[in-house]
């Protein structure tokens, strides 16, 4: 199989995964206890305007047909209207979704880079001091949930210590840049606003850093038991009997298929990041689209929140996809399945 082959079959399972998952998510809103327009518009709501919305929405149809007004609506972007903010979903959708997906962007970057320079030194310098401090921080990172580190970097930065912004996007004051991307700081490059950039980049850092490092700490340990075993391998010993400078074969050779494993968990904790960021999002009042998502769990909007999950869903799906190319590419076995192309 070649990677042409490879790559079609992973965008096949991934239309069968997002079929599958608006089938649940359609059920789900549908078999919920109690009347869907009630829920929809609250219990203070008339009931000629629970009948125009149940109309709109044709809940009076049977269930296959109600699913095919709906997919057929959210395939052209229209995921009905939020009773949380009386916009459509697709709206906010558009506002809320590029805050998270920076907030993500920067975790994710912060995560890659630091567990694997992480995992590198105490692989390097095993059963050293330097090892020892990276696997006792490691083993608290892991051990902490993200609104606990999040409650600390806020209070440190916040209160303490206020080097560095800690609450929103950016600081009081600064205008936003021109909207191309959503991202702040590529927007704000893009119209040459470099002090509305590094505003927006240091409001980045620390709400990032507070996602990203339960991911961090458990890739960085992953990279360092990889790193330990390939190091004893045999072809390892015969590179070294020949001369080869130890810092190509560590960056090469013991690097390269140590890589293996760990980015198969990255691409999980990359994936997951969307769904932990709530938490994240609320303590540094980040206004991304995990909080837009809590908030309209808690009032109950049916629309938003299948908005959300689809949202969800399909970055899961992409980051997953995107995972498996990166290690198809570390090892042509994957792709290959053990024979030969």
């Amino acid at each position: 199989m070649n990677f042409k082959h490879y790559l079609l079959r992973r965008l096949v399972l991934a239309v069968v995964v997002m079929f599958g998952l608006s089938i649940v998510i359609f059920a789900i809103s549908r078999i919920m206890p109690g009347d869907v327009a009630t829920m929809a518009l609250g219990s203070t709501a008339t009931e000629e305007a629970k009948e125009s919305y149940r109309v709109a929405n044709h809940l009076y149809d049977s269930y296959p047909q109600q699913y095919l007004y709906w997919i057929g609506g959210v395939l052209q972007g229209d995921f009905g209207t939020s009773t949380s903010t009386n916009r459509p979903v697709s709206t906010d959708v558009a506002e809320f979704l590029p805050a998270t997906l920076e907030l993500v962007v920067m975790a994710a970057v912060i995560l890659i880079i630091l567990s694997i320079i992480l995992g590198v030194l105490a692989a390097k310098y095993r059963d050293t001091v330097v090892d020892g401090i990276i696997r006792v921080l490691s083993y608290i990172g892991v051990a902490m949930p993200s609104f606990v580190i999040a409650t600390l970097l806020l209070l440190l930065f916040g209160h303490l210590w206020q080097v560095i912004p800690v609450l929103g996007r950016l600081s009081y004051g600064v205008t936003a840049p021109p909207d191309v991307t959503g991202f702040y700081t590529i927007d704000a490059l893009l119209a040459g606003q470099f002090s509305t950039f590094w505003d927006a980049f240091l409001h980045l850092l620390v709400p990032a850093f507070a996602l990203a490092l339960g991911g961090l700490c458990q890739e960085a340990r992953i990279v360092r038991n990889s790193m330990t075993e390939n190091g004893s391998k045999d072809y390892l010993s015969a590179m070294r009997g020949y001369g080869v400078p130890e810092g190509k074969i560590l960056r090469k050779y013991q690097l390269k298929p140590s890589l293996i494993p760990a980015v198969s968990c990255m691409g999980m904790d990359i994936a997951s990041l969307m769904g932990n960021a709530f938490l994240v999002e609320t303590i540094f009042n980040w206004p991304g689209i995990s909080r837009y998502g809590l908030s309209c769990m808690l009032g109950k909007d049916l629309n938003a929140i299948s908005a959300v999950l689809l949202v969800f869903g399909a970055i899961f799906v992409v980051v997953n996809i995107v995972v498996d190319l990166i290690v198809a590419c570390l090892d042509p076995r994957i792709r290959l399945g053990g024979a030969k192309s």
